[in-house]
């Protein structure tokens, strides 16, 4: 899984590379998969560069051959294929017509490329790089009781609603006239219905799609009767890998069963991130000598060496996240930059967006 300082460094380069345009078809692109052997791929290049040499256009052959000389030699850096691969890309990106800056370019990514590309068009090729900026794995979620149910899908770090639906299911009190074990048969009659429709919404919403699983919550017993009873297609059914006690089962109840499911997704980066801010959180009110917050003050314990974790908002600017970020290095300190997507990214953006928890307890 890619995390956040990684996520930042490739959406940066990605923002960098993609408002370059070519004139013609002259901005080189090149994938090496891991594990490939470069020097194949040098050899490749010096072939099209003598194919290059057959381009009609002045300029563009110029550009294109200039192009692949540059890659060549930046290729000729590296003594083998970095762990997981390599993704470079060059070109003349003057902004006028005539003028030359041939300028190279290369990331190697957080996860292996498992791809090898070659090409040369009027922009680079950065879909295999967003691809991996995209969340690969999706959880579906399920809040439900006798009255009502929210049907919502995690994806990285947003839960995003699909379906909310209420039974008609009456209340316990029966209307007058009715005997008690007539009307214990209608509501639970229209108890079974409720849950054959949250059968269905949750096989029209989950069935085709990749989810790593599905996690059912809500108060009392009900969640089971609905698990267990003949109400979901097999196929969604066995995409079911846990039933968590829960007390609400609207918006605030898909909330609260990402909060009691932290076991289940404990991989995965929402749960990272609320991690890191609760730790922050619950020293701020336990034990803030060990804390720093506020850009000056987090700037300063970070140059003092003193920072165990940095905690930076998405919101701040990307070159001040670059700043924190190599002093960051200097002290071997993590770094996690957090999303708003969560309450507690919210809260870190309230507070100025610069956090740290430090090494040890500093009094001043």
């Amino acid at each position: 899984m890619i995390n956040s300082a990684q996520k930042f460094k490739l959406k940066k380069f990605i923002k960098e590379l993609e408002v370059y345009k070519g004139r013609h078809t002259e901005l080189v692109s090149v994938y090496i998969s891991q594990d490939y052997d470069l020097n194949k791929v040098i050899n490749h290049l010096l072939q099209e560069q003598g194919t290059a040499s057959n381009i009609k256009s002045t300029s563009t052959r110029k550009n294109v051959i200039d192009a692949l000389e540059r890659m060549i030699q930046h290729l000729r850096l590296y003594n083998k294929t970095p762990e997981h691969g390599l993704a470079a890309f060059s070109g003349n990106v003057a902004e006028r017509e005539g003028q030359s800056d041939v300028r190279v370019w290369s990331i190697e990514p957080p996860v292996p490329l498992k791809i090898r590309i070659y090409r040369c068009d009027k922009t680079f090729v950065l879909d295999p790089l967003m691809e991996m900026l995209e969340a690969k794995e999706s959880y579906g979620l399920v809040v439900m009781d006798r009255r009502e149910a929210t049907i919502a899908m995690l994806k990285g770090k947003s839960i995003i609603p699909l379906v909310k639906t209420r039974s008609t299911v009456p209340g316990k009190f029966k209307a007058g006239g009715q005997s008690a074990m007539r009307f214990a048969r209608l509501r639970e009659g229209a108890a079974k219905d409720f849950y054959k429709k949250i059968g269905e919404y949750m096989k029209e919403q989950f069935l085709g799609k990749e989810l790593k699983g599905i996690i059912v919550g809500g108060p009392g017993p009900t969640k089971y009767d609905f698990v267990e009873g003949n109400y979901i297609t097999n196929e969604v059914k066995k995409k079911i890998i846990a039933i968590k006690d829960i007390t609400y089962t609207d918006a605030f109840g898909l909330n609260e069963l990402l909060q009691k499911s932290e076991d289940v997704l404990s991989r995965e980066e929402i749960m990272d991130e609320k991690r890191t801010m609760n730790k922050f959180f619950e020293m701020l009110a336990k034990n803030p000598s060990k804390l720093s917050y506020g850009e000056e003050q987090v700037w300063n314990s970070l140059s003092a060496g003193v920072v165990d974790t940095l905690i930076l908002s998405e919101t701040i600017s990307d070159e001040k996240i670059e700043k924190f970020e190599k002093e960051a290095e200097k002290f071997g300190t993590e770094v996690k930059i957090i999303s708003v997507e969560t309450p507690e990214g919210v809260q870190l953006r309230a507070i100025g967006g610069f956090a740290a928890i430090l090494r040890y307890e500093i009094h001043s």
